[in-house]
């Protein structure tokens, strides 16, 4: 390359935009981290009282309103994955979308495997370890049953990323025909079971509309420019608050538990999410926030492991609400601090390819 050359590309690469860092995205990114593990934790206080408050009102009701407090969680995730995709990061080939996937499979079916054995070794599997592998293959959560929010997450970033390359001019013949599978293998495997009379596992590779929604709604939204919404943020913390009233009467009086589809935790989680866009970070939280934020994977893979045994120990149904509430937290917190310590301490390991 001659010197010409050297100093056109330097301008070329000086011209180009570089990528901004949205350390508010980092910020809902832990905080949805945090959720789920809140949510996680108030389930299994209702699950204590059969998830009647007559079974045990004070422990219903702290895991009543943790299990609503987490529930803009999932949502969120969605909204980041697809701003990730479509604004963020685009994958701009399909060698690099198949090392993302491969990025998150592999601690899937690591941390499935590492379940299983859990489940073994406690005793609680409710099936033989072969059969629960098998179906883990086709999207089986039994033990791991935060990991559904996985086999959904994965199509769609590979319907969006197939969106974005077939818009840049690519050709990914192969990501549309494993679209095509995923569309089509879940009535197939029905079809296979009804003729043949096998025990033919469920196949769960999909998602529902409301997850592309809240990706593609996601996106849009947290690619908006600062003052988009206003310069007076505390006011979108309003709808958040009534969407969390609303989440947990509609869980008490109606349905338990409260669809991810439905408005009243859309109105909470986008509330949440529009009371943090664009918000400033100090500079001197960045790295530490950046550094807890890319542990929040690992952490959410590990988690229930560390809440079953937690809950195990020191959940009953006879507390009184102030105990109760203040085990919600202790045992929330206990839960993130090992979590996240478990993760930091793989990655430093070198260990996260394998468990995320």
């Amino acid at each position: 390359m001659t010197a010409a050359q050297r100093a056109q590309a330097g301008e070329a690469q000086e011209s180009r935009p570089r990528r901004e860092h949205r350390y508010d995205i980092d910020l809902i990114r832990l905080l949805c981290s945090v959720g789920v593990i809140l949510c996680h934790t108030g389930s299994a206080f209702l699950n204590a009282v059969d998830r009647k408050p007559s079974g045990g009102s004070g422990t219903y009701w702290a895991g009543l309103v943790a299990d609503s407090a987490g529930r803009f969680a999932v949502p969120l995730f969605f909204a980041i994955a697809g701003w990730v995709v479509l604004v963020g990061a685009p994958p701009k080939d399909g060698a690099r979308l198949r090392r993302r996937i491969v990025r998150i499979v592999l601690p899937l079916f690591v941390w499935t495997a590492l379940y299983l054995g859990w489940g073994c070794l406690r005793g609680t599997n409710d099936d033989p370890v072969g059969d629960l592998a098998l179906d883990s293959v086709f999207a089986s959560v039994r033990p791991a049953y935060h990991l559904w929010y996985l086999y959904a997450y994965i199509p769609v970033i590979m319907l969006l990323a197939f969106t974005v390359m077939v818009r840049s001019g690519k050709r990914p013949w192969g990501w549309g025909a494993a679209l095509l599978v995923l569309a089509v293998a879940p009535s197939l495997f029905g079809d296979l079971s009804a003729v043949t009379g096998w025990d033919v596992p469920r196949f769960g590779w999909g998602f529902s509309p409301y997850q592309l929604i809240y990706a593609v709604l996601g996106a849009f939204l947290l690619a908006l420019p600062a003052g988009a919404f206003g310069k007076r943020r505390l006011l979108w913390m309003l709808p958040a608050a009534a969407g969390l009233a609303a989440v947990i009467a509609y869980q008490h009086k109606v349905h338990y538990a409260i669809p991810y589809a439905s408005v009243l935790v859309a109105l909470f989680s986008f509330g949440v999410l529009l009371s943090l866009h664009r918000l400033r970070i100090p500079e001197g939280w960045r790295p530490l926030l950046t550094r807890l934020a890319d542990a929040s994977f690992g952490a959410y893979m590990v988690h229930v492991l560390i809440l079953g045994v937690l809950t195990d120990l020191f959940v009953s149904a006879d507390l009184t609400l102030p105990a109760a509430a203040a085990l919600v937290l202790a045992v929330t917190a206990a839960t993130t601090v090992l979590s996240f310590g478990a993760s930091l301490l793989w990655a430093r390991l070198g260990m996260s390819r394998m468990l995320g």
